[in-house]
């Protein structure tokens, strides 16, 4: 399997030999960057289309179809009204906490997003502790939030934001929990360690009955915490207009559009990398040949496959449920998730210190 750091060590020492250290280093920094932004760009219009599309399937209907080949230039015209409408600042509200807000969502969405492995040897970041980072950062989204629910000035927007806070600091922790089942079983918070450590089966095969219940918790919660349906409460209609961004407008509320669904592709892509393998591929033990072939699939494409194949889950429990109460959220994640989740937790630490794992 191609390894990217030969590619990204070749261009460190080509910008060695034509300029300084510092400077090299400040290059690096800027590509990066510019290539983080690009990908949270394009993916955010992909996985808006994907999702009018799955919608349309599951509904028996078609998706967009008007503009462009197979409704293909529909996501570009939105895009570009988005850019043209006009933003909109209300009387009696503090406009600094009003404009902060949605760059801390989307701060939080760009630093989750930047944690993840695209392949082997392509990570923007990568620390020892990256588990503990990406739970760190992903919680800064809902302080975004509160302060567009608070800064408002409109009781709409305050009731979506705390609705949102309340659902969103309560899943965090099935979530969480969900994640250092996995780390228990990995045996290191490091991101390429969890993929590494996945290299002779999938922790969702590897790990028994506690990595499935894991990953069930998993999938309810990440789903809770993204707002989204039959979890998507903060931004009920029919109660709250649009929740905690009613009074957004232009570029503020697509900033918000944008991080809700590159939202959608991170918890995807965590789920890829806990429980799929990340960008390792599917090797069974004594299958040579085939383990072989699988190897020359590109590392890249096993990781978006698997991410795309989370997303797809995650519409289909979105436009197949109705809307719950809040009541009945606040009771599964208080009174079934989190117990489960603790307790799953304690059976894969026994799990692991017995060595009943593959």
């Amino acid at each position: 399997m191609f390894d990217f750091t030969t590619v990204t060590n070749w261009l460190h020492e080509l910008l060695l030999s034509w300029m300084p250290a510092w400077l090299t280093t400040t290059v690096e920094c800027v590509l990066v960057a510019v290539f983080l932004l690009l990908a949270y760009s394009v993916l955010a219009m992909i996985y808006i289309m994907y999702e009018r599309w799955v919608c349309g399937w599951i509904q028996c209907r078609r998706g967009p179809i008007r503009v462009g080949p197979w409704g293909s230039l529909q996501i570009f015209a939105d895009v570009f009204k988005i850019l043209t409408k006009e933003i909109i600042t209300l009387w009696h509200t503090d406009k600094f906490l009003f404009f902060l807000a949605p760059f801390l969502v989307v701060m939080a969405s760009v630093l989750t997003f930047a944690c993840l492995p695209w392949g082997k040897g392509l990570q923007f970041i990568d620390f020892n502790i990256g588990a503990f980072f990406i739970i760190a950062v992903s919680s800064i989204g809902v302080l975004g939030i509160l302060l567009a629910g608070w800064s408002s000035n409109s009781k709409y927007t305050l009731i979506g934001a705390m609705r949102s806070g309340a659902q969103m600091i309560s899943y965090e922790l099935s979530v969480g929990i969900s994640v250092l089942t996995m780390v228990c079983l990995a045996g290191t918070m490091s991101i390429t360690g969890i993929v590494e450590a996945q290299q002779d089966g999938w922790f969702l095969f590897k790990g028994h009955l506690p990595a499935i219940i894991a990953f069930v918790i998993y999938i309810v919660a990440a789903n809770a915490e993204n707002n989204r349906g039959p979890f998507d409460l903060p931004e009920a209609e029919h109660e709250l207009t649009a929740g905690y961004h009613t009074e957004y407008s232009g570029i503020h509320y697509g900033l918000f559009y944008l991080a809700e669904y590159l939202n959608l592709f991170v918890v995807s892509g965590i789920a890829a990398l806990l429980f799929l393998g990340g960008w390792m591929p599917l090797h069974i033990p004594g299958w040579d040949g085939f383990n072989t072939v699988m190897d020359y699939i590109p590392s890249t494409l096993w990781f978006l496959g698997k991410a795309f194949f989370m997303t797809f889950i995650f519409m289909w429990i979105r436009w197949s449920f109705p809307r719950v109460r809040i009541d009945q959220m606040l009771a599964l994640e208080w009174r079934y998730l989190m117990p489960m989740g603790l307790v799953n937790l304690v059976v894969m630490a026994l799990v692991v210190t017995q060595g009943w794992h593959f």
